[in-house]
């Protein structure tokens, strides 16, 4: 059964199932783009979405899963920034000097933190190989690690077939939405590593200096990465991210025919997005957004709030107000745990659902013992 709570006096009590609705870029601006998203960080909020759960291949943007992965393995210990891996005569058969590279030779000895710095500036498809084969064990192992962490994350549309990204007959397939997922946590999981290996202008290795495709860090104010990504079936790709007074916008863009395209609307898109909305503090963090019934729990309901400040992002060319309301599927079955997402926030504008941000216990709630959950029982009756 789904509830709803009227968290204000304006708030609207319209009852609807429709997902959120983002609203649309200009035409202009994603024109040549099959495959285009937009989304605030911070909230979850869609801005713009074209075909997001469309599947597509990620080409070089599969690296940034590699990258992902190995700063996992670093945080939990598993591998070290100083730890010295080599390209095995086998890896060199295959992969020296294949498509994008860092210009490794067979044998020598390179640190992780080098092969990243590789993988996320130059896109080194050998450098991705070296650090499967040496992170793992072999390159399966690592696809393996890839595909796991894809579930983890909730990427339901997603599979790797290779740790850098290279043609393999559509084994590796994303969308848009996916590849947010992807992005939002690398960059809210591993926020230091994240700074440190990403939006580099370039790297130069072994005497060859190179520069990073990415079409908006040094052009965008703010923009830090991500990962572009191309090959003659995939088309042009790019995963990018860009942040402003405490506003960090996530974009996708896939499958454009032409790379100067693809700079042009990534540059285009993520200006509208920080340009076309106004943003609005909603809660503070830990502020109370309203409460939820709880069934077979030693109180009625539970507090929610919010887990951290609730800023809309709301379209500057709409004319009424939004409306806000809080949903959840309930009564919400205890036990509850104070931090547990068990609520969400939704924006109205226009009739439309603009967004959908998670809101959360602000107590435990232990189950109730049987006398409790007999009085609960009786208490339903007249509530």
């Amino acid at each position: 059964m789904q509830f709803w709570l009227k968290i204000s006096a304006a708030a609207a009590m319209v009852l609807t199932t429709a997902s959120p609705a983002a609203v649309s870029a200009p035409d202009e601006i994603t024109a040549g783009a099959p495959i285009t998203l937009l989304l605030d960080a911070n909230t979850g909020q869609v801005l713009h979405s074209v075909n997001a759960d469309r599947r597509f291949i990620p080409a070089s943007i599969t690296k940034v899963m590699t990258a992902y992965v190995a700063f996992d393995m670093i945080a939990s210990g598993k591998l070290s920034p100083d730890q010295q891996l080599t390209l095995s005569e086998r890896a060199a058969e295959e992969w020296y000097r294949t498509g994008s590279t860092m210009f490794l030779e067979p044998g020598e000895q390179v640190s992780v933190d080098t092969l990243l710095r590789g993988i996320t500036a130059v896109s080194a498809n050998d450098a991705s190989i070296v650090l499967a084969e040496g992170g793992a064990g072999s390159v399966e192992s690592w696809v393996e690690r890839m595909n796991s962490t894809a579930v983890a994350l909730g990427m339901e549309n997603t599979h790797f077939g290779t740790p850098n990204g290279w043609p393999d007959d559509g084994k590796t397939f994303t969308t848009a939405n996916d590849l947010a997922l992807l992005a939002r946590a690398l960059i809210q999981k591993h926020p230091d590593l994240y700074a440190r290996y990403f939006g580099k202008e370039g790297f130069r290795y072994n005497g060859f200096a190179q520069a990073n495709h990415d079409p908006i860090s040094g052009v965008i104010d703010g923009a830090d990465g991500i990962k572009t990504g191309y090959t003659n079936q995939a088309g042009h790709g790019f995963v990018g991210s860009a942040e402003r007074d405490g506003t960090r916008l996530i974009m996708v863009v896939g499958a454009v025919d032409e790379e100067e395209r693809r700079a042009r609307i990534s540059r285009d898109l993520i200006s509208w997005g920080f340009d076309g909305f106004q943003r609005r503090l909603i809660f503070q963090e830990n502020e109370k957004v309203g409460a939820a019934r709880v069934q077979n729990g030693d109180r009625p309901a539970v507090t929610l709030v919010a887990a951290k400040p609730l800023v809309i992002a709301i379209p500057k060319n709409v004319t009424s107000s939004p409306t806000y309301r809080l949903r959840y599927e309930g009564p919400l079955e205890a036990p509850i745990t104070a931090g547990d997402e068990v609520a969400y926030l939704e924006m109205v504008i226009e009739k439309k659902v603009q967004a959908r941000i998670p809101v959360v216990a602000a107590e435990d709630v232990p189950r109730a013992g049987f006398f409790r959950r007999i009085l609960n029982a009786f208490e339903s009756w007249f509530t």
